[in-house]
């Protein structure tokens, strides 16, 4: 019955648009010393929520989450390969940034916790009972990439992204917590990024580690999302064009020569594109700002961060076309915001010398 169920459980999966569905225990994960590890190091940087003690116990015991929980359903939700380039400007047109490609559509924390509680409603009704559950995306105390892992998804490669064997990397991860006894898949045996080391040659600011974990500190995603603060000067030339995330990693991934051309339809652009004219970004005022990212991954970076990000992005550029908008950026309320603008002013005007 219950190997029965698993199937039916995984087809519903698939037609609610999740490509990947995998089974596990909610026994602690084999690799938290890695985990901890990193948070002793401080590689965590100003995320103090994920060195908080419930996050740590949450962690090493998934149970304490949902102590009904018997097994733990792994979901992975494609989106549309960076490499697709689908606005990518002409050379000779107005200085652009670029956009990790997952935050090109809507906000999955808006779209996917739907789709889980639509597979919840199905198990209860195949089952014929209510079944206590718990769902997270990227928003809990989940070590999730240690749990797809053990449910067979993928392996754990060495710029930290799961990467599964027939679909890459580009997807979205997903957890389902049930008070429901489901046979566990068996994990993914070996690890295939072998003897490559591509991502970590291509990081610009070199922060992936050895051990397949990330200084948090110098990754360009990192620094255009979660940092509240300026972004170090010392860091700033190698961030790019980036406004928002970084696919550089995965850009490079072999494997992702076989993730799927065009992810979910919730994902792709269709309002902010992936390709942002920068100077017309610098310009938006707060109600711009939450009228054009509404729904968006972006909102996360707050109107502050975002234009920080785009003058760091129009210094790095280096086009003396740029200056004039940002010389009236300079009187913008938010001092992040001028500090960035005032780091590109300089690093155009010494780039013209």
């Amino acid at each position: 019955m219950s190997s029965t169920l698993k199937q039916i459980i995984k087809e519903e999966a698939r037609r609610l648009g999740f490509i990947l569905a995998g089974m596990t225990t909610p026994d602690p994960p084999p690799h938290l010393s890695v985990f901890e590890d990193w948070l002793t190091q401080a590689r965590n940087a100003s995320m103090d929520y994920m060195s908080g003690d419930r996050s740590r116990a949450c962690r090493a015991d998934p149970r304490l989450i949902l102590p009904e929980c018997k097994s733990i359903l792994i979901l992975a939700t494609p989106y549309s390969n960076p490499s697709l380039n689908l606005d990518l400007p002409t050379d000779g047109e107005e200085a652009s940034g670029r956009i990790a490609a997952y935050a090109w559509g809507a906000d999955y924390h808006q779209i996917l916790p739907e789709r889980m509680q639509a597979l919840v409603k199905f198990i209860e009704e195949h089952v014929g009972q209510s079944v206590a559950n718990r769902g997270y995306t990227d928003t809990g105390p989940v070590l999730e990439r240690e749990l797809a892992q053990r449910s067979g998804l993928g392996w754990i490669g060495k710029n930290t992204c799961l990467i599964s064997p027939k679909h890459g990397s580009y997807f979205l991860l997903a957890e389902i917590f049930l008070d429901l006894e489901l046979e566990p898949d068996p994990p993914m045996p070996t690890d295939h990024c072998g003897t490559c080391t591509r991502c970590i040659e291509a990081c610009p600011t070199e922060c992936i580690l050895p051990d397949r974990t990330i200084d948090a500190g110098r990754c360009i995603s990192y620094m255009t999302i979660e940092l509240k603060d300026d972004i170090s000067p010392e860091l700033r030339p190698f961030v790019g064009n980036w406004v928002f995330g970084c696919d550089i990693c995965q850009m490079v991934c072999p494997w992702n020569r076989f993730a799927d051309p065009v992810g979910d339809p919730a994902f792709i652009p269709v309002k902010i594109g992936s390709y942002p004219t920068l100077i017309r970004e610098l310009e938006l005022s707060p109600q711009d700002f939450n009228h054009k990212f509404k729904n968006s991954p972006i909102q996360r970076a707050k109107r502050r961060g975002y234009l920080r990000n785009v003058a760091v992005a129009l210094g790095n550029e280096g086009r003396p076309e740029s200056i004039p908008a940002l010389e009236e950026a300079l009187k913008d309320a938010e001092p992040i915001v001028q500090n960035s603008v005032a780091w590109a002013i300089e690093r155009i005007q010494k780039k013209e010398k």
